[in-house]
């Protein structure tokens, strides 16, 4: 923690909480904007169904590989600089995006949207930590996932009525737009957090080490894993909604945001009950409860799609409890991986955030092409998802029990 965390932002935590929840909005809206123009995109850029999936998977791959080294760059120039370096090159992307006259050109733009939105998504992790003693930080996490969450529910509504009213082209206008203002509000309000003696030299042979040091702790591979890849089970569904949603459920493209809303609602109310847990319950069984809540309902997903033709009345509810049980756990998760080496949390959240990242591209780019068509494969895809995370914590908490047991953690 910056011993002048006090000094550096003296308004309510709740509104640092929001400005650096905007940051992590990028990625959603970067997502789930465009995700209702897809049939309109591939009209106009003549791109088949696989060519408009890869604009996803290029997207999260480009994610997931600069995700490497955002946070380890913050820890040696400062966390301010990488953000606004970021979100600028984010909003020229997307210029090029919105000016792209074929598919492989927009593949292009997309990748170099993936290659930036992270800056400001991974950094902001560790800037909380920078700012915030342990029971604070993790209230002010689960704050960030409550903001957070409206981007999600937001960005589809928004999206289908720019693509049906303006065309797709506007969509990335609008990500143009949200660019800027992210820009100027983080150059505006947002302080540079790294306190000078614990910045990082930067030179290669100390961004290896650091990489060395943190790949080759098995208790920092396990709460990476246990944290990134089930996210998968309900992130599945948002990769597959033209089809989940546009055909199995029958819904037009301005209906999806229902489908936003719960999934949304349940991050938001699994993040809250991680802030009012805070200080108060251990973390481990706060990580527990998540993993069962999420177990429990995608078994039950998975035997209603067995038994039943997977319907709007109930289809949309399962992935809604899952994700609250998601983001219960999540915020904990990411605190004990900040803390493993707190000298190096930057990086430490950029390797997270690699490993959560190419788990998703991963999905987007080879599983949800294969189970997408089929209710009962996406349902058992999302189960199959969460166990890794599952066996991964199980690990985890056998071989190194003190991990998460005491409510607080060190500084």
């Amino acid at each position: 923690m910056n011993p002048d965390a006090h000094h550096l932002w003296r308004a309510p935590p709740w509104a640092l909480a929001a400005l650096l929840a905007t940051l992590g909005m990028l990625g959603p809206f970067s997502i789930d904007t465009y995700i209702p123009a897809f049939s309109g995109i591939a009209a106009s850029l003549s791109a088949t169904p696989v060519q408009m999936q890869q604009t996803l998977s290029a997207y999260l791959f480009g994610f997931a590989f600069m995700s490497l080294f955002h946070g380890a760059l913050s820890d040696s120039v400062g966390r301010r600089p990488v953000v606004l370096w970021g979100l600028a090159a984010f909003t020229l992307a997307s210029v090029g995006c919105a000016l792209s006259q074929s598919i492989g050109q927009l593949v292009f733009f997309r990748t170099v949207q993936g290659l930036t939105t992270g800056a400001g998504i991974v950094v902001s992790r560790a800037v909380v930590r920078d700012m915030f003693a342990p029971a604070q930080a993790q209230k002010v996490m689960s704050q960030i996932t409550i903001y957070f969450g409206v981007a999600p529910a937001v960005a589809p509504m928004m999206g289908g009525l720019l693509f049906e009213h303006l065309g797709w082209h506007s969509v990335f206008w609008f990500l143009t737009g949200v660019g800027i203002v992210l820009w100027l509000a983080n150059y505006h309000l947002l302080p540079e957090t790294l306190h000078p003696s614990h910045r990082q030299p930067l030179h290669v042979n100390n961004l290896l080490q650091g990489y060395w040091k943190l790949g080759r702790d098995p208790r920092f591979l396990l709460l990476a894993l246990a944290s990134g890849i089930p996210f998968n089970g309900m992130f599945l569904y948002v990769l597959a909604a033209p089809v989940f949603l546009g055909d199995h459920l029958a819904l037009a493209p301005t209906q999806f945001f229902w489908f936003f809303v719960l999934t949304i609602a349940g991050i938001m109310g699994g993040a809250l009950v991680s802030g009012r847990m805070a200080g108060r319950l251990a973390p481990k069984k706060q990580i527990r409860y998540g993993f069962l809540i999420m177990l429990g309902v995608a078994v039950i997903n998975l035997a209603a799609n067995l038994l039943f033709t997977a319907h709007v009345a109930w289809a949309m509810l399962p992935i809604a409890v899952f994700a609250f049980g998601w983001a219960m756990m999540v915020p904990v998760v990411t605190l004990l991986v900040l803390d493993l080496h707190p000298e190096r949390r930057g990086m430490a959240s950029s390797l997270q955030a690699f490993i959560g990242s190419t788990a998703n591209g991963l999905v987007a780019g080879a599983v949800t092409p294969l189970v997408m068509h089929s209710t009962v494969s996406m349902a058992l895809a999302s189960l199959l998802m969460l166990l890794i995370g599952v066996i991964a914590w199980v690990g985890l908490h056998r071989r190194w029990p003190e991990i998460g047991r005491v409510i607080e953690h060190p500084v």
